[in-house]
């Protein structure tokens, strides 16, 4: 009977590296930036854009997470699934900045109903088999592959714009359509064991509780957020760096994949850092070496400075995998997906607000400046939050 059981949950992993693959499959991002400026936009235009992007996702990333854990995760990521499709078939025949906050609004609910549903259902699905402790494992595995996606799309991409800055979103649209069937066909674990919570304002209370009566998920959830912001940003910025460097056009898809490349592989690898290094010095690594791919980037506005965006990819392959298993760590199974959205609703959050600022002073000042200030900000955010712990974790063992 049990073996039944570990081939029956064990089906949903292929189908979790579709979604994976359809939602990191990105033929549009490495030339984004450069469809968007020929659409008359400047970058402070493109982070408020992205950071309306980031309002659609909040204000349905806390209900998405709470839907998954009370309709099941399947059903939101079936919906997630159709209107991340239907986005970029807006997108397909949208022209100017109103047409594709329409775009960018149906893209961003469909993100949340997504993120956190997928990690939750994969930690589950473990769960049932009582493999949990292969999530970090797992959850690297995903997000390389997911990254190694994002890598050959690179390139695809940029062949795709060599023909019209639009045909990467014609091609975008199918590659999404395929984590439909795959969220259609997902099995549902069933393995919670307390009562859901059916009410929104039961909902809010239940996240304020385990806020404050729980620390340890307190500070993994915002490291992660914080982390995640950083992560998100850093982004942006690669492609004005490519520009300011006179980076060829035709070279921007080949970068954006080595670069993708590198995420790829040092996730699969996190877990063996962390089990070499422990949870205090992995977590300082992340952050010093994370911050100092910001400030050198910034210092460096140069070929040489492309040493320091690989650093920083590389880091993030490591860091994503382990700082989400924290947070799986310390909650429960029956408000996994809600906690994991509630790092994804800081993370928006922080980026909707701080995006739009650092967009403005790349336009006005100079991207080296909003690079230095991004790292300074990102250092002494997440080193205020993650010193305490450490101390209080370390004080904990000795007792």
């Amino acid at each position: 009977m049990q073996k039944l059981n570990l081939a029956h949950f064990s089906k949903n992993i292929p189908r979790l590296y579709l979604i994976k693959i359809s939602k990191w499959f990105n033929m549009v991002m490495p030339v984004v930036v450069l469809f968007y400026t020929d659409n008359g936009m400047g970058m402070h235009e493109i982070f408020v854009l992205k950071a309306i992007y980031s309002v659609a996702i909040v204000a349905m990333e806390i209900p998405s997470g709470w839907m998954a854990d009370v309709w099941g995760r399947k059903k939101t990521l079936i919906l997630g699934s159709i209107l991340g499709s239907a986005g970029f078939l807006v997108y397909s025949f949208s022209y100017g900045f109103w047409a594709f906050v329409i775009a960018e609004i149906i893209l961003g609910i469909g993100h949340s109903f997504v993120s956190g549903a997928d990690s939750a259902l994969l930690y589950d699905s473990l769960k049932a088999d009582n493999k949990t402790d292969k999530y970090v494992r797992e959850e690297g595995r995903i997000t390389s592959v997911g990254n190694f996606a994002e890598a050959i799309a690179g390139v695809v991409g940029g062949f795709l714009a060599a023909i019209s800055l639009r045909s990467p979103f014609y091609f975008q649209f199918g590659v999404a359509a395929i984590a439909i069937p795959a969220a259609l066909t997902l099995i549902e674990p069933r393995i919670h064991s307390k009562e859901h919570i059916h009410s929104m304002k039961k909902l809010v209370g239940n996240i304020r509780k385990m806020f404050v009566s729980n620390p340890d998920l307190r500070i993994s959830i915002l490291l992660s957020s914080v982390t995640g912001t950083a992560t998100l940003t850093f982004a942006w910025f690669v492609q004005p760096f490519f520009k300011a460097i006179d980076l060829p056009v035709e070279m921007f898809g080949i970068f954006w994949t080595a670069l993708n490349l590198t995420v790829g592989v040092s996730s699969v690898f996190a877990y063996k850092v962390e089990l070499f290094l422990g949870r205090k010095w992995s977590i300082l690594l992340v952050i010093v070496l994370l911050a100092a791919g910001y400030v050198f980037a910034g210092i460096t506005i140069s070929y040489w400075g492309l040493a320091f965006l690989f650093l920083f990819y590389l880091v993030r392959g490591i860091a994503t995998p382990i700082f989400k298993n924290y947070i799986n760590q310390y909650t429960e199974s029956e408000v996994r997906a809600t906690m994991l959205s509630v790092r994804n609703f800081v993370i928006r959050i922080a980026f909707a607000a701080i995006g739009p600022l650092l967009g403005w002073i790349t336009d006005n000042i100079s991207l080296d400046a909003a690079l230095f200030l991004s790292g300074i900000i990102y250092l002494v955010s997440s080193l205020l939050i993650v010193l305490p712990w450490l101390k209080q974790r370390s004080e904990r063992e000795l007792d």
